[in-house]
């Protein structure tokens, strides 16, 4: 009884629209593919206590970021911790407009569509979002997913596989100058340009897929 009610549970109209997306199949060619890098800032590490701050996102078309198809959004503050301010720097109240988790998810499920997401070390923004979707009773997000600490990892450009690289620590391998740093759209942009500089870097040395950027252990170490 519990399966089949679940197979018929009745969910809202913009978590159905999304879900549309995923109906086609997708196509294998990295320079037609959406990608959305994106990040999130967190009242903290605990995906049950914590909440989303912001959720920051910007597209990758062509081997090109797009600025002007971007994504950016601030949540209304339920649990508030001053002591993490001085790093993500998002007052309470403020002068930034806030919405409702609700209505940032909403958004935020409109723009991805269902583009491959990107994130560094992206099991933890994934699963905040996913516990907002949880909240909101909805199942998690179907996007495919792109970590760029691991698939960093997984090229030749790495000589320590079993590092945990940061995102500082990538911006200083790569010289990237660490504008907007722990925002999440600042974040965002720069978590896109070391994406775009590992794509680089693999497709000059062969010719890749779509698929072939994600973990796969068999191919570990062979892009």
């Amino acid at each position: 009884m519990m399966l089949n009610w679940l197979k018929h549970k009745e969910y809202p109209d913009f978590w159905n629209q999304y879900t549309k997306y995923f109906k086609d199949r997708k196509n294998n060619y990295l320079h037609t593919n959406r990608f959305v890098v994106f990040d999130t800032e967190t009242t903290g590490f605990d995906f049950k206590k914590d909440r989303v701050l912001s959720i920051g996102a910007i597209s990758v078309v062509g081997n090109t970021m797009d600025v002007a198809d971007s994504f950016e959004v601030y949540l209304r503050q339920e649990k508030f911790d001053s002591s993490t301010v001085e790093i993500h720097g998002i007052l309470k109240e403020g002068r930034i407009h806030k919405i409702s988790e609700k209505d940032a998810i909403i958004q935020f499920l409109y723009y991805i569509k269902d583009a491959t997401l990107v994130a560094h070390h992206a099991n933890f923004d994934i699963n905040m979002i996913n516990t907002c979707l949880i909240r909101l009773g909805l199942p998690k997000l179907k996007n495919k997913v792109i970590d760029t600490g691991i698939l960093f990892k997984n090229t030749r450009l790495c000589s320590d596989k079993t590092k945990h690289y940061t995102l500082d620590e990538l911006c200083d391998f790569f010289n990237i100058k660490m504008h907007d740093r722990h925002t999440a759209s600042g974040d965002a942009y720069i978590t896109g340009i070391i994406f775009l500089k590992i794509i680089d870097f693999l497709t000059k040395a062969q010719n890749i897929t779509l698929r072939d950027l994600f973990y796969n252990q068999k191919r570990r170490g062979l892009l």
